[in-house]
C-alpha cells in the first residue's frame, strides 16, 4: 500500500480545489443572509476562484517545471489551505471574495501539478490504474460538492465548506513531503509571466463588465470602458505571445480547425452546463423553501448522468468520432437547459430533473475526450499545451458563464418586476433583494394584507428569471454542439492504422512535463 501514497497525496489536493468549484453553490443564500452580499457579491464569489484557476493555470505548469513539481504543489496546498480559513473567517463580501481569490491560485498551483506527479511517481500499468483512480476522483468531486456543501452548510454553517479544507490540506501535505519525490524539467525556458498579466486582465475586465452591467446598464461609460479594456488587453496578450520565445499559448494551434473547434466548445460547454446552478440554486432556497442539503441533492440526476455515461462511453463508444460524441454532447448539454425552462411559479423542484439528467448525459459524452481530442489535432510536441488551453477555457468559460446568465437573470427579474402590477417602492431594490437570495425578506416586509400577492409575485419574476437564463444556456449548448460539429475532424489514421479506426497513442513510459500532463 505504500507505493499509493504519492497518489493518495495528489487526489487529496484534487478533490478539494475541485470540490471548491461548487461546494459553495447551495451555500450562497446563507451567505448572502450572514454578510449582507449583493447579487454581484455572490457571482464574485463563484467568478473569482474559476478565473483564477483560468488564468494562471498554463503559467503554473510552466513554473513547476522551471522549479519543481512537489515544490509548487505543496505552495498550493499552504496557499489553498491558508485562503480557507481567510474565507470561513471573513466577516464581509470583499474579504471573502479576495479569499476566494487566492484560493483559485492555490487550487491552479495544484491542478497544473497533478497529472506531472503522477506521471513521476509511478510507471506502466501502476501509471495506468493512477490516472484512472485520479480521473475518479474529479467525477466524484462533481458529484459531491453541492451535497457536501449541502450538509455542511445546513447542519454546522456555511463557513465549514471552507475551514473542511484545514485538516484535509494538512494531511496532502504531509504524504506530499514524505512520500512523493521532486521532479522538474531540465529543458524548461521560463514562465510567460507577461502573457499571463495580459491574460487575467482581459478576463477580468470583461467578467467584472458584465457582473455589474446590472447596475450601470449595457451602454454606460463604466461597462462599455470595462470591455474595451478587456479588447485592449487581448490584443496585448496577443502580441506578446507571438512575439515570446516561451509563450504561454502558442497562437500558431489555431490554425487547426479542429482546435478551434474544441476550444469554442469547451469554453461554451461549462457556460451551458454548470453556470445556470448558481442561480437554480438561489430559487430553490430563497423561493422554494428547500434546504441546503435537498437543494444540493436535487443537483445529483446531472452528476450521476455525468459519471454513469463517462463510464460507460468508454468501453462502448471506443473508436468513436470526438467529433460525435463531443457535438452530440453539446446538444444533448442545450436540450437540458431548454427543458428546464419550462419552469413556471408554481413549478416544484422536480422540474428540473429531466433537464439536468439530459444535460449530464451531454457532459458523459463531451466532456472526456475534450483534451485528447485537442491534442491529436496539433503537432505532437504541442499536445501538452492544447490540452492545458483547452482546460482554461472550461474554466473560463464557467466564469464567464455565471457572468452572463447572471445579467441576464438580473435584468428578467427587473423587467417582470417592473411590468408587475403589484404595487412596490422600489423594484431595483426588490431586484437586487430577490437575486441576492432575500427572497424571504421581502415578503416580510411586506403589509400583511400584501403578502399573498406579493408572495406570488416573487414566484413569478424569479420563475421568469430562471426561464430566460436556461433559454440562454440551452442557445449556448446549441451553438457548441453546431460549431464542433462543423469544425472537429477525425486525425488521419497514421500507418497501419486501418482507415476509419481509431488513432491509438502508444504510452509513453518517461515521465511528462507539468505543461504536457495539464489535461483534466
Amino acid at each position: 500500500m505504500r507505493k499509493w501514497l504519492p497518489l493518495t497525496a495528489v487526489c487529496l489536493g484534487a478533490f478539494m480545489l475541485l470540490v471548491d468549484v461548487t461546494i459553495v453553490t447551495v451555500a450562497l443564500p446563507d451567505m448572502a443572509r450572514s454578510l449582507h452580499t449583493s447579487f454581484a457579491d455572490l457571482q464574485w464569489v463563484m467568478d473569482i476562484y474559476a478565473l483564477a484557476l483560468a488564468a494562471l493555470l498554463l503559467g503554473a505548469g510552466s513554473l513547476a517545471d522551471l522549479a519543481g513539481r512537489r515544490k509548487v504543489y505543496l505552495a498550493g496546498l499552504v496557499l489553498f489551505a491558508a485562503a480557507s480559513l481567510a474565507c470561513g473567517l471573513a466577516t464581509g463580501p470583499a474579504v471573502l471574495i479576495a479569499c476566494r481569490g487566492l484560493q483559485g491560485i492555490g487550487g491552479a498551483a495544484m491542478y497544473a501539478t497533478t497529472m506531472a506527479l503522477l506521471s513521476s511517481s509511478y510507471q506502466g500499468r501502476d501509471r495506468g490504474i493512477a490516472f484512472g483512480v485520479w480521473g475518479a476522483v474529479n467525477g466524484a468531486a462533481a458529484a459531491a460538492g453541492p451535497v457536501l456543501g449541502g450538509l455542511l452548510t445546513q447542519h454546522l454553517d456555511w463557513r465549514w465548506i471552507f475551514y473542511v479544507n484545514l485538516p484535509v490540506s494538512a494531511l496532502a501535505v504531509f504524504v506530499t513531503l514524505r512520500y512523493v519525490g521532486e521532479s522538474r524539467n531540465p529543458h524548461a525556458k521560463g514562465v510567460d509571466v507577461p502573457g499571463m498579466a495580459a491574460f487575467t486582465l482581459a478576463a477580468g475586465a470583461v467578467t467584472y463588465a458584465l457582473i455589474r452591467v446590472g447596475d450601470n446598464g449595457w451602454t454606460s461609460t463604466t461597462t462599455l470602458g470595462l470591455f474595451a479594456l478587456g479588447a485592449l488587453a487581448l490584443l496585448a496578450f496577443v502580441l506578446v505571445e507571438r512575439r515570446s520565445s516561451r509563450p504561454m499559448l502558442d497562437l500558431a494551434l489555431f490554425r487547426s480547425p479542429s482546435f478551434v473547434g474544441i476550444m469554442l466548445g469547451g469554453l461554451l460547454l461549462s457556460g451551458a452546463a454548470f453556470s445556470y446552478l448558481v442561480y437554480a440554486s438561489l430559487w430553490l432556497q430563497s423561493v422554494r423553501g428547500m434546504g441546503p442539503v435537498t437543494a444540493g441533492l436535487a443537483f445529483l440526476p446531472m452528476s450521476i448522468a455525468a459519471f454513469l455515461v463517462s463510464a460507460a462511453a468508454g468501453r462502448l463508444l471506443h473508436g468513436a468520432s470526438p467529433r460525435l460524441t463531443i457535438g452530440i454532447g453539446m446538444l444533448l448539454i442545450g436540450a437540458g437547459a431548454l427543458l428546464q425552462a419550462m419552469v413556471g411559479a408554481g413549478s416544484s423542484w422536480t422540474v428540473l430533473l429531466p433537464g439536468l439528467a439530459l444535460a449530464g448525459v451531454g457532459v458523459g459524452l463531451a466532456t472526456p475526450s475534450l483534451a485528447a481530442t485537442a491534442m491529436a489535432a496539433v503537432p505532437a510536441e504541442r499536445g501538452g499545451m492544447a490540452a492545458g488551453a483547452v482546460n482554461t477555457a472550461r474554466q473560463l468559460g464557467n466564469a464567464l458563464g455565471i457572468a452572463v446568465l447572471g445579467a441576464v437573470f438580473q435584468d428578467k427579474v427587473l423587467a417582470a418586476l417592473r411590468a408587475s402590477a403589484t404595487a412596490l417602492a422600489d423594484p431595483r431594490t426588490t431586484a437586487d433583494a430577490l437575486t441576492g437570495g432575500r427572497a424571504a425578506a421581502v415578503i416580510a416586509r411586506t403589509a400583511p394584507g400584501q403578502r399573498a400577492a406579493v408572495s406570488q409575485l416573487v414566484h413569478e419574476v424569479f420563475a421568469a428569471g430562471l426561464r430566460q437564463t436556461f433559454l440562454v444556456a440551452g442557445a449556448m449548448g446549441l451553438l457548441g454542439g453546431v460549431v464542433v460539429l462543423l469544425l472537429v475532424r477525425r486525425p488521419a489514421a497514421p500507418a497501419g492504422v486501418p482507415k476509419g479506426g481509431p488513432r491509438q497513442a502508444r504510452p509513453s513510459q518517461k515521465p511528462v512535463t507539468a505543461q504536457e500532463a495539464i489535461s483534466g
